[in-house]
């Protein structure tokens, strides 16, 4: 069985770009054909591949999580029978002793938000933050793709921004 185990930050403020260096993105559009309680099915197009994913419901850091490629034209035919509006963003691999984290600058109704995110093997990792990692934001589901894609962050209030 698949397992993700992951946590998630904002980007301290004053380092909004500073943590890119010389680094190229892979621009990514995904939507969701079901976010259910407890699990969701996702279709993603990454630079010229694509994926379907099936997550489970988040115990901890972890969840369930089963991932296959299928054809970029099936996904793209896929995108449109999705729910809400797509997820469009810019990832960003960046290393940082010893690791890879996914810098996810988003686009579209998401617009203006940037999450850092690290995999780790399981969840009592020990990780070295790099300076420019900010509030942590794992667990608080405002901040998971599903919930981004039914309430975009350019629909958040002001006091749902704060802190950002």
């Amino acid at each position: 069985m698949g397992v993700e185990i992951e946590r998630k930050f904002l980007i301290r403020e004053g380092y909004e770009n500073k943590w890119l260096g010389d680094v190229t993105g892979t621009p990514y559009v995904q939507g969701y054909l079901s976010r259910e309680r407890g699990r969701t099915v996702r279709v993603r197009i990454a630079g010229q591949k694509a994926f379907i994913t099936i997550k489970g419901e988040v115990r901890g850091i972890s969840r369930a999580e089963f991932e296959y490629a299928i054809p970029v034209e099936d996904a793209r035919a896929m995108l449109p029978l999705c729910d809400g509006p797509l997820i469009e963003k810019t990832r960003h691999l960046i290393p940082h002793e010893g690791n890879v984290w996914e810098v996810d600058v988003f686009h579209g109704e998401n617009q203006g938000l940037t999450v850092a995110e690290i995999e780790l093997a399981d969840e009592g990792q020990d990780v070295s933050l790099p300076e420019w990692a900010g509030r942590e934001v794992t667990g608080d589901i405002r901040y998971y793709n599903s919930t981004l894609s039914r309430h975009p962050f350019s629909e958040w209030k002001a006091d749902e921004k704060n802190g950002l």
